[in-house]
């Protein structure tokens, strides 16, 4: 099984994938019920430890162990 870094790497320089269609939902503290989630548009970079984000308030890190689902299209490919 890959691991959560793996797979979105696959999604991020395989050209068979349109990142943008992929969803992550991740760990964040005092948002509702401690989750978000941000689409592959809006994912800047993926380095070693953390992805890197863009939001309305600046550029937030998210590290990998942080998140808990990545889907594709709307189906859920991995999941902790």
């Amino acid at each position: 099984m890959l691991t959560s870094h793996e797979l979105l790497l696959k999604f991020w320089h395989d050209p068979r994938y349109d990142f943008s269609k992929v969803q992550v939902e991740y760990v964040d503290r005092g948002a509702p019920g401690d989750r978000s989630a941000v689409s592959g548009g809006d994912i800047r970079i993926l380095e070693a430890y953390y992805i890197e984000i863009a939001t309305d308030q600046g550029v937030k890190y998210i590290p990998y162990h942080r998140i808990r689902k990545i889907m594709y299209e709307g189906a859920t490919l991995w999941k902790i």
